[in-house]
């Protein structure tokens, strides 16, 4: 099982701050796949990913990164700093 955050703008799409996906995944971007067909917001909400950051069980990564033995998949907008 693997809890799924949504941050800034993709909760506001996507309509819930978190949810739990029990399938496994071999990547973040299979885990995408399959949270874009879970509905049209989903949809919308990833589709422009170069504007989605992902981290991995907190730690910041990329969408190619693999996700054996992930516990939290977290997706948000890049930060900006001042």
């Amino acid at each position: 099982m693997i809890d799924v955050l949504y941050f800034a703008w993709l909760r506001e799409r996507i309509g819930v701050p978190k949810e739990q996906v029990e399938a496994t995944f071999p990547t973040v971007a299979a885990l995408v796949e399959y949270l874009r067909a879970q509905s049209d917001a989903h949809a919308l909400a990833f589709s422009d990913m170069s504007a989605v950051r992902v981290a991995v069980d907190q730690e910041l990564t990329e969408m190619s990164a693999p996700l054996g033995g992930a516990r939290e998949v977290a997706f948000f907008p890049p930060m900006t700093g001042g």
